[in-house]
């Protein structure tokens, strides 16, 4: 974020431009890093201290992607403006619908200004200021503006949409690249925002991000086509919730689990999967880079212990045979099915994968840029025989091991109910006399 001072009035060039359109209607597609959110903020507390001072009340509403950068948008962003102007405030967290709690800062005289993560719903009824918050990572995000745009119709409010792009599957990419003359548009890449005194090291980040499309898009702001993703971002965003991923929520059913073995770089992944009626919620995605096989061991041993394991899905190939073979003993070979990653099976755990995504069967953590950028990794390619391919560069994150993991956990979750009674009982048979505890985890 940039060295900005509010209470000394102190902005970068672009940023100011972005403070001192008044316009009603105003969009801004701004790189990673640049504080458009610090702006933007900015912009909504002198709104409000401009009314405070006449004794009037003026109220501003912030959708962010997800509960964290909610409250990050009101403790980094209005409470550092309030703080720096030194005027006196009330913060609360309250609650807001059943499931969700709203970041709230009142003032004297009745403004406020709240934050919370963004859906259709929290959407419908608002009636007063509105700032989006990386709008085209928001799940829904057409569902989003069909509820906002009562709203927005009001003359006396104004709206505030900014975001990086996120392909162009979204309401964000509609309202960057129409001809609606509406709209006042800032577009602010990396490389402007360094000109202008932000102060950051292009060859630095660039280096670090290690990844031609991702610097691409987050940094020098351009539409990729997704035309060769396997996982395009509307299925990522359809499926994502902040009650996923989150251990504490587990409900005590079955489970199902995914394991991506490492590869001297690559991520060791565990994805726990929970059948929550015919969806499956992501209870707790472990990843880890360069340990041991015994630390792996561990790892999956305690994903076991804590969770009723039903079926888990290990990657076979190569240096995963010892593993398998290991979890086989220890866990039960009924439990534990090895998958080697020929093409056929590839395609077979992509393909259940991306069912599960687009039937809106999964559930998985909302707002993890780093797990959303190793889904949407696969490319889907064709050999030279008409073999499909799926292909992922390996970069600094990974070689997509979060996303096998979860395909593998998908995998394991996709025999019928029936099944599964089967498998109990086989299990408690074929280990009769070697191990006492059951799918379950119950005593036999």
């Amino acid at each position: 974020m940039p060295k900005s001072d509010p209470a000394r009035g102190v902005l970068l060039p672009y940023q100011k431009r972005w403070v001192e359109d008044g316009a009603r209607f105003k969009i801004g597609m701004w790189s990673r890093q640049t504080g458009k959110t610090f702006a933007t903020t900015l912009e909504a507390v002198l709104d409000v201290l401009a009314a405070e001072s006449t004794r009037k009340k003026t109220r501003w509403t912030i959708l962010s992607i997800s509960h964290d950068r909610a409250k990050d948008a009101i403790e980094d962003g209005v409470k550092r403006h309030l703080s720096a102007a030194r005027i006196a405030f009330e913060a609360m967290e309250l609650p807001f619908t059943a499931e969700e709690t709203v970041f709230e800062v009142r003032l004297a005289h009745g403004s406020r200004i709240r934050a919370i993560s963004a859906n259709p719903v929290t959407a419908r009824g608002m009636s007063e200021n509105l700032i989006l918050d990386e709008f085209a990572h928001h799940k829904d995000s057409r569902k989003i503006w069909a509820a906002l745009f009562p709203v927005i119709s009001r003359p006396e409010l104004k709206i505030r949409v900014i975001s990086t792009p996120n392909g162009k599957g979204n309401r964000f990419y509609e309202l960057m690249t129409s001809d609606d003359p509406l709209w006042t548009r800032h577009v602010v890449d990396i490389h402007q925002a360094v000109k202008e005194g932000l102060p950051r090291d292009i060859e630095e980040l660039k280096c670090g991000i290690g990844d031609p499309d991702a610097w691409a898009q987050e940094f020098e702001l351009q539409w990729l086509d997704e035309a060769s993703a396997w996982l395009s971002f509307d299925l990522i965003d359809a499926v994502e919730e902040n009650r996923a991923g989150v251990p504490e929520n587990y409900t005590g059913g079955p489970c199902f689990v995914g394991v991506d073995i490492a590869a001297r770089n690559d991520l060791f992944v565990i994805w726990v999967l929970e059948a929550v009626g015919d969806v499956l919620w992501t209870r707790e995605i472990i990843a880890r880079r360069r340990i041991s096989f015994q630390e792996q061991d561990a790892l999956l041993d305690e994903v076991f212990r804590r969770y009723r394991v039903t079926r888990c899905a290990m990657d076979q190939t190569g240096m995963g045979e010892k593993p398998v073979e290991d979890a086989k003993r220890r866990h039960g070979s009924v439990r534990v099915e090895g998958v080697l990653f020929t093409s056929a099976n590839k395609l077979t755990l992509a393909t259940e994968g991306k069912e599960a995504f687009e039937d809106r069967k999964i559930r998985i953590p909302q707002g993890d840029i780093t797990l959303r950028e190793d889904l949407h990794r696969i490319k889907k390619t064709v050999g030279p025989t008409g073999v499909p391919r799926f292909l992922a560069e390996s970069d600094s994150q990974g070689h997509a091991d979060r996303a096998w993991a979860c395909f593998l956990a998908v995998h394991a979750a996709a025999m019928k109910q029936t099944d599964w009674s089967c498998l109990m009982t086989a299990g408690r048979r074929a280990t009769a006399g070697r191990w006492t505890r059951g799918i379950f985890g119950r005593v036999f």
